[in-house]
């Protein structure tokens, strides 16, 4: 497959019209995705009572192929009852990601036993009954519940107080596996989790780091910023052991100018190591010093622990910087002239930052370099996580996390006169780990593909294996449905963000809370999500075993809380910046939560000021037999949902395949032509296919993520639990020299 020369343009226009034939029109299409909705994909914040297609700020037309695919899957048929006399658990396990999805509308709830060997429909009351029955014979110890990004912040809120009540603090969601070290690391250093910026900021800097990051697949409508950055003489500089196509050059569908000639995006691009991040970052930030380019009066009346990091920096190698990081002395140098240069710059990552057992030190060192010189707490400059899942940091903000913010701690007692439990919740490889050795019992799952999504995918399957029962609420089939299958396995199929039958909210990465009006239900069967959750809850609460559960539980009228606009009214007297929530469907006013963005420097942490760190640089994996591996997405791909096989922006048909660099290739004496085996520190993959690709760092190689979960090892960054799913030491074994050994 030939690889394209720049992102976005008319391949992207032609893939529209070729979605809008699939969701039977493109005027169908066209209104669904003109609803107001906030969209279904990435956290940019579109939609909303804006509508569909609109940004933040208000501008018209902003779509790419991420929320297209994700409302066409949405308008699929529905999966029948025929479906699930066809295929056995053994055919799904045969059927790839993309082949799962299109499968069609989950709209009946199944249920899967290992006597059964498949899923057979069975009613509503029959499927609460079968869970609030195993709730009532475990003890809330025992139990796990995980929240993907999908959801609404009053799903999110309803469950997260459901599993409280019920007696557990084992509640936690997918940012474990994605963003928590940025959580982690900007708390520890400006006192709040979350982008310092709002999006009308990215238009008045000059310029933007884009690091560990490919936002032309995943984010692509912040290509249309990244190109306005250069339009207006800025600068915007890639860190990326990759270079990805879109990032060099990107046509913007919706810019007749940009569409028609291309607009270049990085202004320069810079190859680290896998793993070199943090090396590269020192060296910048000890380059900026040595230029006397820092701001010496913010450091010193608006930062903590300067004398630490001065002397961390004076003290670091540049031998070691360049050796670990594997950028030269003057591409480092470069950086920190063009950095030094910028009177406003904003500095933007994603999990090519955070999945490392050294994620947190990442992103405390990015925030290092922006306060070094005052580029936090003013307008138009800051830090900015480029989240992914559209509500992963509203489900963060009303509560679901293992252990809740004290004011939320608080206020949730107070407001429903309930006493909470203390014990300390597990984190998602927690409850993996808790389910695989036999203590915990019991799994459900608000959306999202556990298993899909988990590192060491033999031990996650065995870990889900191992449970009683597992429950997951979803719209379409992903691997998890047919891989993480616990003793008893129930699906109950939910209504997709735009059918649900009342208006619900989602924060965007820049902490504006959205509303979603909802719309008309596409199918019958599917529920609302608040509606299956409160009814199991009321379901439990009405057990007869378990009185001192069911005594807590019984504190709330939970038929009653299906009812959205009692969520929010409780969300506004008991999650910090989120009092205006409460009238937003009646005034259709959408907000930005107080506190977060940073336009003063004045910091939500102790003493008002933000926390510089210093760091160990941390030894670069790999031996000369080895090579460095991190998992990529294509741009066909939203997460662990996989719409299209191909990879058009790398010229990759399939996706059982190592993007490797020639180099490699011909150092290790490997043929193209024979299919090898990738060894990692998990397991081993066979049948991959070498890819030839030039635009990766020699000694570095890639591989489509969630195939290749199965060499990622459980080993996680000790601040955050964020699984190294950047960070893999693999070894490749030709498959004709394992045969002739036989």
């Amino acid at each position: 497959m030939k690889k394209v020369s720049s992102g976005g343009g008319w391949p992207a226009i032609w893939y529209t019209l070729r979605k809008g034939q699939e969701a039977g029109g493109i005027w169908k299409l066209w209104k669904a995705m003109r609803s107001k909705n906030a969209c279904k994909t990435c956290a940019l914040g579109m939609g909303g009572q804006r509508g569909g297609m609109v940004n933040e700020q208000g501008h018209f037309p902003e779509v790419c192929k991420k929320s297209l695919q994700a409302m066409v899957a949405d308008m699929q048929g529905a999966i029948g009852p025929e479906f699930w006399q066809q295929y056995a658990v053994e055919d799904l396990r045969q059927l790839s990601p993309r082949e799962l999805e299109n499968c069609g509308r989950l709209t009946q709830p199944v249920l899967y036993t290992p006597e059964l060997r498949r899923y057979q429909p069975i009613p509503w009351e029959d499927a609460f009954r079968r869970i609030a029955g195993k709730l009532s014979e475990l003890t809330a110890e025992e139990t796990f519940w995980y929240f993907s990004g999908r959801s609404s912040n009053e799903a999110g809120f309803l469950l997260q107080l459901f599993a409280r009540l019920y007696g557990t603090n084992n509640v936690n969601n997918c940012s474990y596996y994605c963003h928590q070290a940025s959580g982690v690391g900007l708390t520890s250093s400006t006192g709040s989790g979350t982008a310092t910026i709002m999006l009308e900021d990215l238009d008045k800097c000059d310029l933007v780091f884009v690091i560990g990051g490919n936002p032309a697949s995943n984010h692509p409508r912040l290509m249309r910023t990244l190109m306005e950055v250069r339009r207006r003489g800025g600068e915007v500089i890639v860190i990326n052991p990759l270079v990805e196509t879109g990032l060099v050059n990107f046509r913007v569908p919706s810019d007749v100018r940009s569409l028609l000639f291309g607009t270049k995006i990085a202004s320069l691009y810079v190859q680290p190591h896998i793993g070199g991040d943090l090396a590269l970052l020192t060296g910048i930030a000890k380059r900026i010093v040595e230029l006397t380019a820092h701001d010496m009066n913010f450091v010193e009346s608006h930062c903590n622990n300067w004398d630490e990091l001065s002397r961390s920096l004076d003290n670091a190698s540049w031998d070691e910087i360049t050796e670990k990081s594997g950028v030269s002395y003057d591409q480092i140098d470069e950086i920190a002239q063009r950095y030094s240069k910028a009177k406003n710059a904003v500095f933007s990552w994603t999990m090519g930052i955070t999945h490392h057992t050294h994620g947190v030190q990442n992103v405390q060192a990015i925030a290092n370099l922006a306060l070094l010189r005052g580029m936090v707490g003013r307008p138009a400059a800051g830090l900015l996580p480029i989240r992914g899942h559209s509500n992963v940091q509203g489900i963060g903000s009303v509560g679901v996390t293992p252990k809740l913010k004290d004011a939320i701690f608080e206020r949730l007692q107070t407001h429903f006169g309930v006493s909470l439990p203390t014990t300390a919740g597990l984190d998602t490889m927690g409850c993996m780990e808790g389910a695989h050795g036999g203590k915990l019992k019991f799994g459900l799952s608000l959306g999202g593909n556990l298993y899909g999504s988990n590192p060491d995918s033999t031990f996650a399957q065995q870990a889900l294996e191992n449970l009683d029962m597992m429950v997951y609420l979803s719209t379409t089939l992903n691997t998890g449905h047919a891989f993480g299958l616990a003793r008893e396995t129930i699906i109950l199929p939910v209504l997709a963000r735009d059918e649900e039958p009342q208006p619900t909210t989602q924060e965007s990465m820049f902490n504006l809370v959205r509303l979603s009006d909802g719309g008309p239900r596409r199918h019958v069967g599917p529920k609302s999500e608040v509606e299956v959750i409160a009814t199991i809850a009321d379901e439990v609460s009405k057990g007869d075993t378990h009185s001192e559960k069911n005594g807590t539980l019984g504190s709330i009228e939970w038929l009653r809380m299906r009812n959205t606009g009692r969520i929010r009214e409780a969300i506004s007297k008991i999650v910090p910046g989120y009092d205006k929530i409460r009238d937003i469907a009646d005034n259709k006013e959408e907000f930005q939560i107080a506190g977060r963005t940073f336009h003063e420097p004045s910091f939500p942490t102790a003493n008002g000021r933000a926390n510089l760190h210093s760091h160990q640089l941390p030894e670069l994996l790999g031996s000369k037999n080895e090579l460095r591996l991190m998992t990529i997405r294509s741009e066909g791909q939203f997460n662990t949902v996989v719409y299209e096989d191909y990879d058009l922006y790398r010229g990759v048909e399939d996706r059982r395949v190592i993007l490797i660099h020639p180099d490699d290739i011909a150092e290790r004496g490997l043929d193209t032509a024979t299919p090898v085996t990738v060894y990692g520190p998990a397991g081993s993959l066979s049948g991959v296919r070498l890819h030839p690709f030039p635009q990766i760092r020699p000694g570095n190689t890639a591989m489509y993520y969630p195939e290749c979960n199965v060499l990622v090892s459980r080993h996680v960054d000790p601040s955050s639990k964020t699984p190294a799913f950047k960070g893999v030491i693999v070894t490749l074994e030709p498959e004709e020299v394992l045969t002739s050994t036989q």
